[in-house]
């Protein structure tokens, strides 16, 4: 079962990096970027809405999605995009721990001719990256992805976030291996982008949790290590308002919405 998360909306993240934020998705400019991190509260249908409009405007040559793993992103490519239904039966999406396919279909269908690719990193490599680390599980490449060690204090940051995004109830020995799963995640999920713009020539655009697009340890790292002449944006959203740090807020741009309707995500863990 895919880790509960607590949306991102309720954690604020410290960076270095200032944030402007933005009314509107229609005001996001990223200007000649080559990388567009669009993230997300990943259950809020407006973030979603907005990632859809973004995409219009942008006129992507590729999307990345963190959801999607590369054969499921070959089955979208192979398929007419109009029937939302029928996509979400061929790629199972109701066994895929993911919230309501039509928030993500409607996304894919905004740009019905731009190509798919599928980031997702298989339940195997991310308990391999638990118990042996990021940067083992990664293999060859990894130090050129940045997969070294972190420093003490953003490593017992990442912990702490995890903690709190698992509502407290992590046992401390685990939180170790939940950071290496991420990193992996980022890792990846940044491998393939990169294999996207290769091979389209770019802009690409990913569709991503807002940890994954945050800049100071998301995804942007993982990226410019890799490839630091490739020019990043990335677009948080999120639920609430940063009122009392907005400078702090570690993505390009920002906007704040409505909040979801949920059910409390940390009952899970009080019936355990």
């Amino acid at each position: 079962m895919r880790p509960l998360l607590i949306p991102f909306s309720l954690v604020l993240f410290a960076s270095q990096v200032p944030a402007a934020e933005i009314e509107s998705v229609d005001a996001f400019d990223p200007g000649a970027a080559d990388v567009i991190l669009l993230g997300e509260v990943h259950d809020n249908p407006a973030h979603h809405r907005n990632q859809a409009r973004a995409v219009v405007d942008l006129a992507p040559s590729a999307l990345v999605f963190e959801m999607l793993s590369e054969d499921k992103a070959r089955i979208v490519n192979g398929m007419e995009r109009d029937d939302a239904r029928a996509m979400a039966e061929a790629l199972d999406w109701k066994h895929s721990g993911w919230p309501d396919f039509s928030m993500y279909h409607e996304i894919i269908a905004a740009v019905p001719d731009t190509p798919v690719y599928g980031a997702a990193v298989p339940r195997s490599d991310l308990s391999e990256a638990i118990g042996q680390g990021a940067a083992a599980t990664f293999g060859d490449g990894a130090e050129t992805f940045g997969l070294v060690p972190l420093p003490e204090a953003e490593q017992a940051e990442r912990e702490a976030l995890q903690m709190e995004a698992h509502c407290n109830a992590l046992p401390e020995e685990m939180l170790p291996g939940m950071v290496e799963a991420q990193r992996l995640r980022d890792a990846r999920f940044s491998e393939t982008t990169l294999a996207a713009l290769r091979e389209t020539g770019g802009p690409v655009v990913v569709i991503t949790g807002n940890g994954h697009a945050r800049r100071d340890w998301g995804m942007p790292h993982y990226l410019a290590a890799a490839a630091p002449d490739v020019q990043v944006v990335t677009l948080g959203q999120f639920e609430a308002p940063f009122a009392e740090a907005p400078d702090l807020v570690p993505h390009d741009t920002w906007i704040v919405t409505e909040p979801a309707e949920r059910e409390d995500p940390c009952a899970v863990f009080e019936k355990g």
